[in-house]
């Protein structure tokens, strides 16, 4: 049995069903996500100008300025405002490699796709205030190399009582 991609599928689901509540309520008090993806994973459409700008990795953030999201079973599509013109992007739930909501502590990274190079098997590392200012309309870039985690602990994610 391969456990591992039983777990990538499981998690890819909470974050479908995450998306899917924003998506129908908002999001509810102080909550905001970061979805990070493959530019160049297959059945991602995005602007040519942000492909080439995020060659391989980019992050969005899910927070005051979306437009239009709507989640399928295996992608969601969304309208962000980038350097002030509202871009629609086409993202499956394949090519996300993490997921966030530093508002919870709570961040999922998912296993990149099998490539050459050895395997990184550090869990997802949240950096302390992932905070984007007010305004701000969706776009960071990560200049670390994506790391990989065959297990992810959600206690460290779970906020303390």
């Amino acid at each position: 049995m391969d456990y591992q991609a039983l777990v990538e599928g499981a998690m890819r689901t909470v974050v479908r069903e995450a998306l899917r509540r924003v998506a129908a309520d908002g999001l509810p008090g102080d909550h905001h996500m970061y979805v990070t993806f493959r530019t160049q994973a297959p059945g991602v459409d995005i602007a040519s100008r942000l492909v080439a700008q995020y060659t391989d990795e980019m992050t969005i953030v899910i927070q005051h300025q979306f437009w239009g999201l709507d989640v399928s079973e295996d992608a969601f599509e969304i309208t962000l405002s980038f350097s002030g013109r509202n871009e629609r992007l086409h993202i499956p739930l394949d090519a996300v490699t993490g997921f966030a909501d530093p508002s919870v502590n709570f961040g999922l990274q998912f296993k990149a796709p099998e490539t050459d190079e050895e395997d990184d098997d550090d869990a997802l590392n949240l950096p302390e205030d992932l905070d984007a200012p007010d305004g701000e309309s969706g776009e960071t870039e990560t200049d670390e190399t994506p790391k990989s985690g065959e297990v992810v602990a959600l206690d460290a994610f779970r906020k303390k009582k």
